[in-house]
């Protein structure tokens, strides 16, 4: 298994939301510009209001991609019968650019977790051209690998993931 595999193995990313693949494309997610997502981190909820800024650090210009948010736990990892849950779809995003040189399709929604601890997946997709990837029908019971396989998009070329619950008034402080 490829190191940077292991911990979206170990976080069951790798299984329940996508299949393994060789990571290919560098992705640095911060949320408020300072609160980088690692791998099985938490964010607090209070911290994930605004959508974060997404750095692609592909080699080419030319090359766009398709980046997913989606919650695997929705509307709890005890019984998660909305898997998944879509939280942001941005298409045609320029290599070497940011998010939000892209085309938003599904439009960012603030995670919210109610019960238990929640993972929210970011995942990168290499499009085979522009304008090719269609918005899907619903945010729940979304399917990575359908979404994927529907759009042409293959195996994701990067993902990353942390973890959040309900933020009590004692967590805040």
């Amino acid at each position: 298994m490829s190191r940077p595999l292991v911990p979206l193995t170990v976080g069951r990313v790798v299984g329940e939301v996508v299949d393994a693949f060789i990571p290919s494309v560098k992705m640095n997610i911060t949320y408020n510009s300072s609160k980088q997502v690692f791998n099985g981190h938490e964010l607090m909820p209070s911290t994930i209001t605004t959508k974060p800024r997404v750095e692609i650090g592909s080699e080419d210009m030319r090359t766009f991609y398709t980046l997913i948010m989606t919650d695997p736990d929705a509307p709890g990892p005890s019984d998660p019968y909305l898997r998944e849950h879509l939280h942001w779809i941005v298409t045609d995003i320029p290599g070497t650019t940011y998010a939000s040189f892209g085309k938003e399709i599904v439009e960012y929604e603030i995670p919210k977790p109610i019960i238990g601890i929640h993972r929210y997946v970011f995942i990168l997709f290499k499009q085979k051209g522009r304008q090719t990837v269609q918005a899907p029908a619903s945010r729940d019971r979304f399917c990575t690998r359908d979404f994927a396989e529907a759009n042409g998009l293959g195996l994701p070329v990067a993902a990353v993931y942390f973890n959040a619950q309900r933020e009590t008034a004692s967590r805040r402080r």
